[in-house]
């Protein structure tokens, strides 16, 4: 009985961590760390608005870079589920700041104007 059930894990669909999977997310996180470093002390791009979109671009490559090689997040890894977990996350994350921003960006456009009189009014 104990057998049959440790074949079942042996088809484990699981992600095993190696020391050449740590290693290799280690040095990618290194240069994905030190390139935004270097544009900035170097002046590499001219334009501040072009640097930091660049910055936030290799920022979210180290993201994923760190989810893949240190937390094994990919479909493979408990069936998918932690990936599906992290996606749904994300849609309530954006849905939640795509909101609040443009309630705050039409706050203003919205509000009812003070007149004049009213503001004689105020204490």
């Amino acid at each position: 009985m104990s057998e049959e059930r440790h074949d079942a894990h042996d088809d484990d669909l699981g992600v095993h961590a190696t020391l050449g999977g740590y290693a290799t997310g280690f040095v990618l996180s290194v240069i994905l760390t030190a390139i935004p470093f270097w544009l900035v002390m170097q002046k590499i791009i001219p334009s501040t608005g072009l640097t930091i979109v660049v910055i936030l671009a290799l920022g979210l490559v180290q993201i994923i870079v760190h989810m893949v090689f240190f937390l094994h997040m990919t479909p493979k890894a408990e069936g998918g589920w932690g990936l599906m977990a992290l996606m749904f996350t994300m849609v309530l994350v954006l849905i939640t700041l795509s909101g609040s921003l443009w309630v705050m960006f039409h706050l203003k456009a919205n509000m009812m104007p003070v007149t004049n009189e009213q503001m004689r009014n105020v204490p």
